[in-house]
């Protein structure tokens, strides 16, 4: 689906105008009537204004252009309710909501994580821990939380 499509989708979902929700975002009518036929896109302040109107991430409002993945923990993102958000309400599409909660990593260091990663993820080939846990560690170690 092309923006121009996801921003009138969502502005009609909302039951707003184009005017009103020019005056959420602070731009004009025609802002939002150019967004929507897809002459222009909205700017980077006003993407987090409507991530913020709508509630979706602006990876949304993009129409999801990069698979997002949890920056701490490597899960992938696949939905806004899985997405953490900073203590204002803003998506924060670095982390997914079980990593990163109220502004505030839930784990203190990688082998924290690794541990509770030994606990609840599958083993079908029962591997052993220990060399669960360095698999593990060298996977963390990419992502940009753990780098």
């Amino acid at each position: 689906m092309e923006i121009k499509e996801i921003l009138k989708g969502l502005r009609e979902k909302n039951g707003l105008t184009q005017d009103e929700l020019a005056e959420k975002v602070l731009v004009t009518r025609q802002a939002v009537s150019r967004w929507e036929t897809g002459e222009t896109q909205p700017n980077t302040e006003t993407l987090k204004l409507l991530s913020k109107e709508y509630n979706v991430s602006i990876n949304t409002l993009l129409g999801s252009p990069r698979q997002l993945i949890c920056q701490c923990c490597g899960m992938p993102l696949t939905e806004d309710e899985m997405i953490s958000r900073e203590p204002d309400g803003v998506f924060n599409d670095d982390y997914c909501k079980w990593c990163y909660t109220d502004g505030a990593f839930v784990y203190s260091d990688k082998s924290a994580l690794i541990d509770f990663m030994l606990g609840h993820m599958p083993n079908p080939e029962n591997t052993p821990d220990e060399e669960r846990r360095v698999q593990f560690d060298g996977y963390l170690s990419q992502l940009k939380h753990w780098a």
